[in-house]
């Protein structure tokens, strides 16, 4: 590149969008200038810990909220020419629980950000990438856009819709030399995903039944938990799959982040009726709860670096 990149990334703040701002920052090439944004700069500190002697060379902190028109406008206004080479929709919300407890205004709250808010940012820096027949939208996913996890089902059904505006859009933007890509972590360990099953595992959750919300805190929340801590990556890993999405000739569609994910979304396509997958997931949660724990642990062994050190040739 004769110029560096100017890389846009929502939801810096903290996890998976602040270790990728660091290290597109960080580039030994210093292919990238990178922006990096989030709604309340107040939160600014541990990004700017983070950069080092990056931070006003190949990083700036903007402040910008996915979900206002006018913050987007704002910010992309105080680019040189708005000029945006890739853009990386990372910022997000959670949500867990029984479908019972949520309200529509909740389920509204996940999509406006979710959706609505990386479709805000796909329109506003479109028309100059069509222009200049170049440019990467690069959208943080999940496997839950690909698979439907229980009590997940509002989270789960926000990245399903991104998925299919990606897909749609990607047949389009090859006209245009502009690339779209999907990335799909399954848990990653953060902060924001420990604040999220705190919470909910304090929620009463008004309006679920008994069974259901039993089924819940003491069924899903366990077998969530040692799902985490057996499969979860760090934002770091995620984060450097992410860079090489971006730094790649041609980039990938879709990129899994997690291949201990694999088997389980291959499920869904394995079986064209749907029944393999959603009766794997029930028995394995439901009826098969010791098969479910020695998996994990079987899985935990696996991933154990002390146990590669043992087994690594010699």
């Amino acid at each position: 590149m004769a110029d560096p990149w100017t890389v846009l990334v929502t939801g810096c703040s903290s996890g998976i969008g602040l270790r990728l701002a660091v290290q597109l920052a960080q580039d030994p090439g210093q292919r990238y200038q990178v922006v990096a944004t989030m709604r309340d700069l107040q939160k600014r500190e541990k990004l700017e810990q983070a950069a080092g002697a990056a931070l006003g060379r190949t990083l700036s902190i903007r402040r910008l909220d996915v979900c206002s028109d006018a913050s987007v406008a704002e910010c992309l206004g105080g680019l040189p020419e708005r000029r945006v080479d890739v853009l990386v929709n990372n910022a997000g919300v959670g949500h867990i629980g029984p479908i019972e407890s949520i309200s529509i205004a909740e389920m509204k709250r996940v999509f406006e950000t979710n959706f609505f808010g990386a479709v805000r940012m796909v329109q506003a820096v479109l028309p100059d990438m069509k222009r200049r027949q170049s440019g990467h939208i690069v959208v943080m996913s999940s496997v839950m856009g690909l698979q439907g996890i229980v009590f997940n089902d509002v989270y789960a059904a926000s990245k399903f819709a991104m998925e299919g505006f990606c897909e749609s859009l990607a047949v389009q933007l090859l006209q245009f030399h502009v690339f779209v890509s999907l990335v799909e972590p399954g848990p990653v360990n953060t902060d924001f995903e420990l604040k999220l099953m705190e919470d909910v595992s304090r929620s009463e959750f008004p309006g679920t039944d008994p069974a259901t919300l039993r089924y819940f805190q003491e069924v899903y929340l366990p077998a969530s938990r040692e799902i985490f801590s057996t499969m979860g990556q760090s934002p770091e890993a995620v984060a450097k799959a992410v860079v090489q999405v971006i730094g790649a000739g041609r980039p990938p569609f879709r990129t899994l982040t997690n291949p201990l994910y694999t088997p389980l979304t291959a499920l869904k396509y394995a079986d064209p009726s749907g029944e393999m997958s959603v009766r794997t997931y029930h028995n394995l949660l439901f009826n098969y709860g010791a098969l479910f724990h020695l998996s994990m642990r079987a899985l935990r062994c696996l991933t154990c670096q002390c146990f590669r050190r043992r087994v690594a040739p010699a």
